[in-house]
């Protein structure tokens, strides 16, 4: 195994940071790295807003959900789906595609990757923010994003202060498949994997978070994810066609 696999095996999400910055020098080599992911068609659709006032962050913080590592990290970077680049230098191009969304979604999905994995690699740490599209609307406000431009998600980074276990994931035969899709309904490896998710939760919190994997999906899933998502995108000019 090579250390680029393990490092990448050894992922986890850091949300516990040391009052330390980082250094020039590291930030733009992880910037290189991020811009570096592939890009569907060459349309490089995206862009990231580094936040680096400290008033500014706080409030982003507070649509976020108040997440104290947004506001503690050494780094806060919102990562954009982004067309108004294309129409600010060709004005004559056509977007609002739903196709366009899943172009802009990817490729940035792609630069986050590489940007942790770019950071991890230089000793740090970091963790996925989701909740940027909690308030999409006062973001975007906040943030000035034109048409054209929508908020995915967040990224901080720093150096760790906390060293947790990578999250034990599904068996590997349930997500990688062979020649078509292949149903799984194996009770006994799903107990088996549940027991595993539970033991880890319960080992991580002290005891405090106590549910298995199945349980967890169950209660995401068990209610409406962001409703007022798609009049944001459409409001965007995304997903018009």
């Amino acid at each position: 195994m090579t250390a680029t696999i393990e490092l990448m095996r050894q992922h986890r999400s850091i949300r516990k940071f040391a009052s330390k910055a980082i250094a020039p020098e590291q930030l733009s080599a992880i910037m290189a790295a991020a811009q570096s992911a592939s890009s569907s068609s060459f349309l490089q659709a995206s862009s990231v807003i580094r936040i680096t006032d400290q008033a500014l962050r706080q409030q982003v913080m507070a649509l976020c959900g108040n997440q104290a590592y947004v506001g503690s990290a050494a780094e806060f970077w919102v990562f954009c789906a982004d067309f108004h680049r294309h129409l600010q230098w060709v004005p004559e191009a056509r977007t609002g595609f739903a196709e366009q969304l899943l172009i802009g979604a990817i490729d940035t999905a792609l630069m986050g990757q590489n940007a942790i994995t770019a950071a991890e690699s230089l000793g740090l740490g970091g963790v996925f923010i989701g909740a940027v599209r909690n308030q999409p609307h006062e973001l975007s406000r906040l943030l000035g994003l034109p048409q054209g431009v929508i908020p995915l998600f967040g990224l901080c980074l720093g150096y760790p202060a906390q060293d947790p276990e990578p999250k034990p994931r599904l068996p590997a035969d349930m997500m990688f498949m062979e020649n078509g899709y292949q149903p799984h309904h194996d009770e006994a490896r799903m107990a088996e994997y549940d027991a595993q998710v539970r033991h880890y939760y319960q080992t991580r919190s002290g005891g405090n978070k106590d549910t298995t994997w199945t349980g967890q999906i169950a209660d995401t899933l068990a209610r409406e994810a962001r409703p007022f998502m798609l009049n944001f995108l459409h409001e965007q000019g995304f997903c018009l066609k």
